[in-house]
């Protein structure tokens, strides 16, 4: 036999035989335990334990696996389990004892054990759960980290197919169902994605592996396999297919950005050519002939065409600004009356302000094109009567809402809402409404540029928007301007009247758009102006340095070949310490602001303008006190 073997003698424990296997497990020879006690060659490692057998010997005369570590003969300790029983040799009580080493399984269980300490560990680490189903008895076992996973308690689990079931998402719990049928019949591996409700009643998704195992037949007895927690990573999906679109707008808005820019630039100077010998014109002739009112249409055609590219700036960003600290509420009160004409009688406007509002910095005019574009959408999306409400209040923005909310940011805001109970729009719509020239209107009925307007205004001034609709349900769009933290400044909303008022100071003009430039300098002229031209910063510099009077006033060009309009100031400004400067551009450039905004003491024209608006210009900046760099 391979255990061991040994017989000793109940009343005093001498070994009176031992078999081979005795001597492999102990290696104590016949003569080395023969004659002696167990006590004597010391081979129980914990006296306790043979105490224990011989308690129970006493007892019952028999012992069953006991379970004790042995000293070998060489030192070394084994693990082994012992079974004994009182029998009769010649009439004398004698110990029969059977051991068996069980040193190599108690080692195998031990690195079991500490195996399933390191799975446990690990599926908890990566909130996996480990299932067994027994499929022909309908059975599934789950381990600890699976009632976790599912926000289940053991007493509540119904065991089963069908008790999983009822906790899957209902959307998914069909798809789950043919997924394991497939899995069963072999036709694919069980790999799923679906959805579960905790007992709270909050959705978590979840990834299920499986393997299946069959009978010598090929018939399917059990399925076992993991799942695990991927509602991070579905948020995280979410997200960065978020980020992606909103990347990928951002281009997009940026690219038509540029255009729009670009194009604006040089309509305006062509539109400015059109605008100014067409009013030239018109003062030439008497009002009462047939030509008069054919200009008339043609400065009509010009100004709104002017009118468009300021549109194509706002949305580029690229329009001239002077902003005002001021009080939104003050200022949309006093449009009140002008919004009211402009939605017409059928609508009624709703005004709701918050007291106390917190003012915002902002040129006041790009309110009024705020307030004028969201309205007249307001107005079309509603068939008949209606209403519309334009609301403002205070808002403050923590890390936690701008997390869900792209393109926001945190901080204070100051809200100017606008809701009508038209319409509204669907998702492919809402997509995008922002981009120039698109339109859900009538041909002649808009142009495309309202929203793009509203758009670009509110990323110029550092704010954000976000627009709320449903079909058949109505619209609401919410600006959110960054508070200003300072003083409100009254703003006067009287319209000035533009007088022509000429002089006769010496004014140097630089343009390198040669019809432009011809342009000026008849309209200059004809207001008594002794006008000098550059075609070029370098000719502009060798007028003024061989010019033998004052020049009082450089206008220039923002953008031209070889240096732009602020660095041809600083290079003519010591030869005439006393010149005034008037920029004039198409769009706006760096050199003279910052995202648009006009640095301080910049005195801008936009073109295109008429004789009318640049006669006050050029007045306005020569009879200033002081230098305007």
């Amino acid at each position: 036999s391979p255990d061991a073997i040994n017989i000793n003698r109940l009343s005093d424990g001498l070994y009176v035989d031992i078999n081979d296997g005795f001597t492999r497990l102990t290696g104590f020879t016949r003569e080395d335990a023969i004659g002696r006690t167990s006590r004597e060659i010391s081979i129980w490692c914990n006296p306790i334990d043979r105490q224990k057998l011989m308690d129970g010997l006493n007892e019952s005369g028999y012992y069953a696996n006991l379970e004790a570590e042995f000293r070998r003969k060489d030192g070394s300790v084994t693990t082994a389990l012992i079974s004994a029983n009182i029998i009769i040799l010649k009439n004398v009580p004698h110990i029969l004892s059977v051991t068996r080493d069980i040193s190599d399984r108690r080692r195998m269980e031990e690195q079991i054990l500490i195996l399933n300490e390191r799975i446990l560990t690990a599926t908890s680490a990566a909130q996996m759960g480990i299932w067994d189903w027994d499929v022909e008895n309908n059975r599934l076992t789950w381990d600890e980290q699976m009632y976790a996973l599912y926000g289940q308690k053991k007493a509540d689990f119904a065991d089963s197919l069908e008790g999983w079931q009822n906790v899957i998402h209902p959307d998914d719990r069909s798809y789950c169902v043919e997924e394991s049928k497939q899995a069963l019949r072999g036709e694919k591996n069980y790999n799923s994605e679906f959805r579960i409700v905790w007992p709270d009643g909050s959705i978590h998704s979840i990834r299920g592996k499986g393997e299946v195992y069959r009978n010598t037949g090929g018939k399917p007895i059990r399925m076992v396999g993991v799942n695990y927690d991927i509602t991070n990573i579905k948020v995280a999906e979410l997200e960065k297919t978020k980020l992606q679109d909103q990347y990928m707008q951002a281009q997009k808005m940026e690219s038509v950005g540029r255009l729009a820019g670009g194009v604006a630039h040089d309509f305006n100077n062509m539109l400015g050519v059109i605008l100014g010998h067409a009013e030239m014109a018109m003062d030439e002739i008497d009002s009462a002939q047939s030509h008069y009112a054919n200009l008339q249409e043609i400065c009509k055609a010009a100004n709104r065409s002017a009118d468009l590219t300021r549109q194509l700036l706002a949305f580029a960003r690229k329009q001239t600004v002077s902003p005002k600290v001021l009080d939104l509420n003050d200022t949309i009160e006093g449009m009140l009356k002008m919004l009211r004409r402009l939605i017409g009688e059928d609508i009624t406007l709703n005004w709701q302000s918050q007291a106390k509002l917190w003012p915002v910095k902002i040129d006041p005019s790009q309110i009024d094109q705020i307030l004028a574009n969201l309205s007249v959408n307001a107005r079309d999306a509603i068939a008949g009567v209606g209403n519309v409400t334009i609301e403002t209040e205070n808002i403050t923005f923590d890390k936690a809402y701008c997390m869900d909310h792209i393109g926001s940011v945190p901080g204070t805001y100051v809200m100017l809402a606008v809701s009508d109970n038209g319409c509204g729009m669907s998702k492919d719509v809402l997509g995008k409404i922002y981009e120039p020239f698109f339109t859900t209107k009538e041909q002649g009925k808009g142009t495309g540029l309202g929203l793009s307007t509203v758009y670009g205004i509110v990323k110029q001034n550092n704010g954000f928007i976000n627009v709320y609709s449903e079909p058949d349900v109505g619209t609401t769009f919410k600006v959110y301007l960054p508070r200003y933290a300072g003083n409100v400044e009254k703003i006067d909303v009287e319209e000035r009247q533009i007088s022509i008022i000429g002089g006769q100071e010496t004014v140097l003009v630089v343009e390198d758009e040669p019809k432009i430039l011809s342009l000026c300098r008849l309209m200059l002229e004809k207001l008594g102006y002794h006008v000098l031209c550059a075609g070029t910063p370098g000719e502009a510099i060798h007028q003024a340095e061989v010019c033998h009077g004052v020049i009082h006033l450089l206008i220039t060009d923002v953008v031209m070949p070889e240096m732009n309009g602020r660095e041809l100031t600083e290079k003519l400004l010591p030869l005439y310490p006393e010149m005034k400067c008037l920029f004039m551009s198409g769009y706006t450039a760096d050199a003279i602001a910052q995202h648009g905004v006009l640095d301080d003491g910049v005195n801008f024209i936009q073109k295109p303008f008429s004789k009318r608006n640049l006669a006050a210009k050029v007045r306005e900046v020569l009879d200033q006190k002081f230098t305007a760099v």
